[in-house]
């Protein structure tokens, strides 16, 4: 009987059925295990065009050499099997009994004594009952990926999150530039100027000496200088304030939307699991 151990390393190593004819059947899928006692009980082989197609094939008569699995069977015996839908991973009673008969065995794996259609002498005997069978995969686990590699038994679900920070970009320049502009500024300034008064006087006691003292008829002329003030503007440069440029750090609120994709992970098919007895 083929061992667990060697079963799970010709998965690893990925290994080939061959018949006893020495000839390739195919590439080792998957294995079913009995649910009660653990031992490998079905292989399942890919055979179809591309290796799209599996077919069982029964472990019970079967050994190891090397990185190949030897069955009793031929090719087309194996890919003329019946397509079972294993898709829960396990394979039912009636699907086991199915499989037995086309392969002329008994319930336990035995060859059928009055079915010789596979040309086959062997008796080796299989496991000590059928009961479900559970697929495992070259890496131990129930059921397999068809996807792609089939890594573990359970499928990780992701999302994208949201890190939103800050970075510190230029938004633009300020500089200080002096120029020059004229402008007109009116003053008010008080000024004075020397008018002309004409005065007269009468003649009394004390100014007839003056009035007598020149001729009695002559001509004269008397001359008086005016003045007067004007503006006189003059200019100076005084410094008046001292500019220059500072920053202010202004904190403000600002919504972000961005998109961010997250993985679902649903249950498809038949969710029922099929189970059979445990047991002949």
């Amino acid at each position: 009987m083929i061992s667990t151990s060697e079963i799970q390393n010709l998965l690893t190593s990925g290994g080939t059925v061959v018949g006893d004819d020495g000839a390739s059947i195919g590439k080792v899928s998957q294995v079913f295990l009995d649910d009660r006692t653990g031992d490998p009980e079905w292989v399942t082989v890919t055979t179809g065009l591309f290796g799209t197609g599996e077919s069982f094939v029964p472990l019970g008569q079967a050994s190891v050499r090397g990185d190949e699995v030897v069955v009793p069977y031929d090719k087309s015996t194996v890919k003329g099997a019946p397509r079972v839908a294993d898709s829960s991973g396990h394979l039912s009673e009636a699907e086991e009994a199915e499989l037995y008969r086309y392969y002329g065995l008994d319930d336990t794996g035995g060859v059928d004594a009055d079915d010789t259609r596979h040309g086959t002498t062997s008796t080796g005997t299989g496991t000590a009952g059928y009961g479900d069978a559970t697929a495992v995969n070259q890496h131990g686990t129930v059921g397999h990926d068809t996807s792609g590699p089939t890594t573990d038994s359970a499928m990780t679900r992701s999302e994208e999150r949201l890190h939103v920070g800050t970075e510190r970009v230029a938004t633009g320049r300020a500089r200080l530039r002096k120029y020059v502009v004229t402008e007109q500024e009116t003053v008010t300034v008080p000024v004075s100027r020397e008018e002309v008064r004409l005065e007269r006087e009468p003649i009394t006691d004390a100014n007839v000496g003056d009035a007598l003292s020149g001729p009695a008829i002559s001509e004269e002329e008397h001359e008086v200088v005016l003045t007067e003030e004007r503006p006189v503007v003059d200019k100076e440069t005084v410094p008046v304030e001292r500019v220059r440029l500072d920053t202010d750090v202004v904190t403000e609120t600002e919504t972000v939307t961005e998109d961010v994709r997250k993985e679902q992970i649903e249950l498809g098919g038949d969710a029922d699991t099929r189970r059979g007895t445990t047991g002949l």
